[in-house]
Formats: structure tokens, C-alpha cells, sequence
């Protein structure tokens, strides 16, 4: 993978990322509000599809994949007002986020160094 390709799969995942986050903090925040339904964001399916059998991104495929938010509905409501949104559940999702949000970040930095030392010989 080329390295423009590899920094903008990481600029779209850490959009995706960003995008989660605000979900994530948007279904905490609505915890008590009846009729809710948690949302979440699908990225990863789609990044995939962009992607050949041999592991490299198709050509043009990349600017056509987008993170979107969908609102999630699951057979195990368990309140009598409609909000599906756990609290423990939404904080985990909030921590394994931040975590592969900061991962993200640390790539990009690592990129942007690799390219530099090349730039400053």
C-alpha cells in the first residue's frame, strides 16, 4: 500500500472514529430520555468492500466509502420506555473507542515522521 493510500484510510478511519465518539456521547447522553434508540456507526464493513483480495484498495473505491450513523434496534430492550441505551455498555464502547482513536492518531504520527526523515536527507 502506498503511503497516501495508507494516510487516507487513516484520515477516514479517524473520521469514522470522531463520528463514533460523538454517538457514543450522544447515547449517554440521551440515557434517560424515553423513546431513544442508541445509535452507532458502521465503517469498517465498508472500508472492506473497497478493499481486493490481495489486501490493497481498490482503485477510486476509497472516496466512496463514508462512516454513517444508524440507529440500532434490538430485541433486548429491557425498559418500558422505549430507550435501548445501557450506560455500562455505552462507557465501554466510549473506552475501546478513545483507545482505537489515539491508535489512529499515533499511525498518522508515525507516517508523518517516516516522511519527514525521508524529506530531511
Amino acid at each position: 500500500m502506498r503511503m497516501h493510500n495508507n494516510t487516507d484510510v487513516l484520515s477516514k478511519a479517524l473520521d469514522a472514529s470522531s463520528l463514533k465518539g460523538e454517538a457514543i456521547t450522544n447515547n449517554i447522553a440521551n440515557v434517560d430520555t424515553p423513546g431513544y434508540r442508541r445509535k452507532d456507526v458502521v465503517f469498517e464493513s465498508y472500508l472492506q468492500q473497497a478493499i481486493d483480495s490481495h489486501g490493497k484498495i481498490k482503485p477510486d473505491s476509497l472516496s466512496r466509502v463514508f462512516p454513517k450513523v444508524i440507529e440500532v434496534n434490538t430485541n433486548l430492550d429491557y425498559r418500558i420506555d422505549g430507550n435501548n441505551v445501557d450506560i455500562d455498555t455505552e462507557m465501554g464502547y466510549l473506552a475501546q473507542n478513545q483507545i482505537k482513536y489515539n491508535t489512529l492518531i499515533s499511525q498518522v504520527n508515525y507516517n508523518f515522521n517516516r516522511l519527514k526523515m525521508v524529506l530531511d536527507r
